[in-house]
């Protein structure tokens, strides 16, 4: 239980960082519109603050963390979620600043957006898995009472 909260107020200390780069980044540069930038302040606070805090609660009642899954998810995750975040913050800078991109660079920026999505998706099965796994125990100990 006391990972997932740590996670959590990690991801929820990143989440302010990058709203305030995104507040302060776009007023420096006076960009009025809309920009990727906005979306890893979300992206932190959403999926790794909101996520973890909810699963120290899964944890808290045990078998949760002791899932071969849940393990794998753990890194994967933690792989997957501020990958995805620094493409937003690039694309978000990118667009900020109006640099236009090579083709070249522009594809790489989507396509390890695109692979961080997919890790991302992995994980969230390994994890679908590892509260199955757990949830068994949990009903038996929930019917015992």
């Amino acid at each position: 239980m006391r990972k997932m909260l740590n996670l959590s107020l990690l991801y929820f200390i990143l989440a302010m960082v990058c709203g305030v780069f995104y507040r302060e980044f776009t007023k420096i540069n006076g960009y009025e519109g809309r920009t990727a930038l906005a979306f890893a302040h979300v992206h932190f606070m959403v999926l790794g603050m909101a996520l973890f805090l909810i699963l120290a609660l899964f944890a808290k009642s045990g078998g949760l963390t002791e899932q071969r899954s849940f393990r794998i998810f753990l890194v994967l995750y933690n792989i997957g979620l501020p990958l995805m975040v620094v493409m937003l913050i690039i694309r978000g800078i990118i667009q900020v600043l109006g640099i236009v991109p090579a083709k070249g660079a522009d594809a790489s920026i989507s396509g390890i957006a695109g692979i961080s999505h997919i890790v991302l998706a992995v994980a969230l099965g390994f994890l679908f898995a590892a509260l199955k796994g757990a949830l068994p125990g949990w009903e038996r100990q929930q019917m015992g009472n």
